[in-house]
């Protein structure tokens, strides 16, 4: 090692010869940095993404990978004094960057959470449905992926388009010579490159240098042509004796024509095709997505919101109970009553104290599996905005009363033949619910808008085109190749030649042919057939997604003709519990009836509720599921759904 630091301590000036071209091929490979790269390769994807989405949607929505650095995750995990495992548990911009990480701000974002959601210290976080929709959108790690997929594949798309761009590569090097291999003095001996000089010298070394550089650009056509140009430039210094030197100068030009097998544009310009439509599909199942994880989301809040419900009916049922209790060991006391009726209360006490803490039980694992699926802390302190469930049973009168006129049911049907049968929702004049669509509609109508239905289909159409290429890749390839070269290039053993020159006159011309016959194409027969059974699966593919969109609407018609009679139904029947437990109590008062009649009145009263609660839940859930599966169900990019009805869009807001 000292002998080598002494060399270049002794050659030192005639090795920074080679620096300067060094140097400048340092700053062209360091023309960009790493994050100069990624804003590049965002301004990409996002502009393709907005081409898409107008060409999908219609319309421009908010799109970017970036999370906020504050969502509510890292938030509640904060403010309210959580516990978590290290930095990662926070977010990736917590995280401490690794030896040589390229980006020090990165990644970090300036983004703010959209959910609008102030924590209080020490206090638990009131949550709305509202608030539950626009969280699941910016804490959700499925939603997440989801929208990375689409950045993916229009990151994917770029890169196919760049394939039929102009490429442009620029090359530079240099090398520098010590040759003391012939100690005669001939000087025949070099390293790096196998440059030999041809010089007699009466020096016991040689020294050179060799400086190189290169341009050429490329372009691959649609119809599968591609075309390159070159040109390069050598420069050749003999640093010791007469100091001669030479250039050379060299102009490349080729160009390749398929002429069968991977000729045309269908077949060259497939992997962009395809690429443009994986964009496409993308975006669609995300829109497909949201809709799904948006009723997911309705669906988690309202189950919490009626086992809430139910959990203050069981409380109030418990502290009625309480009350039966005392009050008949009063009467026992008194001798108006035995001890074994006492016990029966106490036994029906004991007994709601016990479906009270089981309700409440019930309540927390429905809460924690919501707090899951939007994507926060299953430990952080959430409560339930009680207003929810009134917003819901005023929504759900003004169903009831647009579509039910209620009447008295009789049970003294005398001499009529159809006594008992009651006409639903489908056979009554009145439509089913806000949306009056008959099943046929209906059905028509999840076909035309399910946009999952259109990847489906457009598998098909993928399926059909990759047929035609399989069927080309067996036929013969013969390809058209042609080159012209001009100037000559410069090396150690040409450096006392004159310098070259570029003319097209002293040019080197070169056309063939090149034919590779099909006479060995089993790889490509097999795939060409197998591209068939990918066919037949992607026609099945669809068609049982068409017949299950079917089904799916068909239920949801059922389950909202269901949900509407059940509600008719809980209605009368709390109705009619209210009143049993009014006239149990004043005959038990008045000596006229047993505690047993009164604990039974009180039981139904609480079933009756709680019936009641689950059959407006399950309309409401019945109504979400019919929008989403017929595909009238629209979200936007915060999360939020606007519902259709046969007037126009209602926002969640207002419903």
């Amino acid at each position: 090692m000292g002998m080598i630091a002494t060399f270049f301590r002794e050659k030192r000036k005639k090795v920074l010869f080679i620096f300067p071209p060094l140097c400048l091929l340092s700053l062209l490979m360091g023309c960009q940095t790493p994050s100069q790269y990624r804003l590049e390769a965002d301004d990409a994807a996002e502009t393709i993404i907005v081409e898409k989405q107008v060409q999908v949607l219609g319309q421009i929505q908010d799109f970017s990978i970036e999370r906020p650095a504050d969502i509510l995750r890292r938030r509640l995990l904060i403010e309210q004094e959580l516990p978590y495992t290290g930095d990662a548990s926070l977010g990736a911009d917590k995280l401490k960057p690794v030896p040589h990480w390229p980006e020090k701000e990165y990644p970090k974002s300036d983004q703010v959470a959209k959910d609008h959601i102030m924590l209080e210290a020490k206090q638990p976080l009131t949550l709305t449905l509202i608030q539950a929709l626009q969280i699941g959108a910016g804490n959700n790690a499925e939603y997440q992926t989801n929208k990375e997929e689409i950045f993916r594949a229009a990151l994917n798309l770029d890169l196919k388009r760049n394939d039929f761009g102009f490429s442009l590569t620029v090359k530079a090097g240099s090398s520098y010579t010590y040759d003391e291999s012939d100690s005669s003095g001939t000087g025949t001996g070099t390293f790096s490159g196998g440059a030999r000089s041809s010089t007699t010298m009466n020096e016991d070394a040689v020294e050179s240098v060799e400086h190189s550089g290169s341009l050429s650009v490329s372009k691959t056509l649609y119809n599968g042509a591609k075309i390159t140009a070159a040109l390069a430039v050598d420069l050749v210094s003999l640093l010791t004796g007469d100091g001669a030197s030479s250039m050379g100068i060299t102009g490349d030009t080729s160009i390749s024509i398929p002429l069968l097998r991977g000729s045309g544009r269908h077949i060259v310009m497939e992997p962009l095709t395809q690429a443009e439509r994986d964009v496409v599909y993308a975006i669609y199942e995300f829109e497909r997505f949201k809709t799904t994880f948006a009723v997911d989301i309705a669906q988690g809040y309202l189950d919490v919101i009626k086992q809430l419900d139910q959990v203050d009916n069981a409380a109030q049922n418990y502290n009625n109970l309480t009350i039966s209790a005392n009050r008949m060991r009063s009467l026992a006391d008194s001798g108006r009553t035995t001890e074994l009726e006492v016990d029966r209360a106490v036994q029906e006490q004991l007994r709601a104290r016990n479906r009270w803490i089981t309700a409440k039980g019930l309540y927390d694992d429905r809460l924690d599996n919501l707090k899951r699926l939007i994507g926060i802390p299953p430990d952080a302190a959430v409560e339930m905005d009680r207003s929810e469930l009134e917003q819901l049973t005023t929504y759900i009168s003004g169903i009831v009363s647009n579509v039910f006129e209620f009447e008295s049911l009789s049970l003294d049907g005398g001499n009529d033949p159809d006594i008992g049968v009651v006409k639903t929702s489908m056979e009554a004049e009145k439509p089913v619910g806000a949306f009056g669509m008959d099943e046929t509609s209906a059905i028509q109508t999840g076909l035309d808008h399910r946009v999952d239905l259109r990847v489906s289909e457009g598998r098909v159409y993928d399926a059909q085109r990759t047929v035609v290429v399989m069927a080309d890749a067996l036929r013969a390839e013969l390809t058209l190749l042609g080159k012209a070269q001009y100037g000559e290039s410069r090396s150690l053993a040409t450096v006392y030649q004159d310098d070259a020159e570029l003319r097209t006159d002293k040019g080197i011309y070169t056309a063939l042919f090149n034919l590779d016959l099909p006479f060995e194409r089993t790889a490509e027969r097999n795939a060409y057939r197998n591209s068939y059974i990918a066919l037949e699966r992607a026609v099945r593919d669809f068609q049982k997604m068409e017949d299950d969109i079917k089904l799916s609407i068909r239920d949801c018609l059922r389950r909202m003709e269901e949900a509407l009679e059940g509600l008719r139904i809980q209605t009368q029947a709390v109705s009619v519990a209210e009143k049993r437990v009014k006239s149990a109590d004043m005959f038990f008062e008045a000596g006229r009836a047993e505690l047993r009649d009164l604990l039974d009145a009180q039981e139904a009263l609480l079933t009756a509720k709680n019936a009641l609660t689950a059959a407006m839940v399950d309309y409401r859930m019945a109504e979400l599921g019919f929008q989403r599966d017929t595909g009238l169900l629209a979200i936007d990019e915060n999360g939020l759904f606007h519902e259709y009805n046969p007037g126009g869009i209602i926002n969640n807001e207002e419903s």
